[in-house]
């Protein structure tokens, strides 16, 4: 009779720390969905913001070219011709 009531108070001990590890468990999960939420939130801000930049540096880009020398200013030339002819394909599509 001493074995079962051993063994019960030793499972009920083990149970009480399960419970309490499982309550940790699910703070801490909450604490990481949190965390992770807000890093995501980051991500997409650094994203967008280097996307601006990069927009920004191509337009500083063509406004260096632009004026510097007659080679440059024709590098330029071809790459807004290239835009061009670009934006008139997407055109035609889109009217297709």
């Amino acid at each position: 009779m001493s074995n079962t009531i051993e063994a019960i108070h030793l499972l009920e001990v083990k149970l009480k720390d399960l419970l309490v590890r499982y309550e940790f468990l699910l703070e801490e999960n909450e604490v990481l969905l949190k965390q992770n939420g807000e890093l995501q939130m980051l991500l997409s801000e650094k994203q967008r913001q280097l996307e601006d930049q990069k927009q920004k540096f191509d337009v500083l880009k063509v406004a260096k070219t632009m004026e510097g020398s007659n080679e440059d200013s024709r590098n330029t030339k071809l790459k807004i011709n290239a835009l061009i002819r670009e934006i008139d394909k997407c055109i035609v599509l889109l009217n297709s």
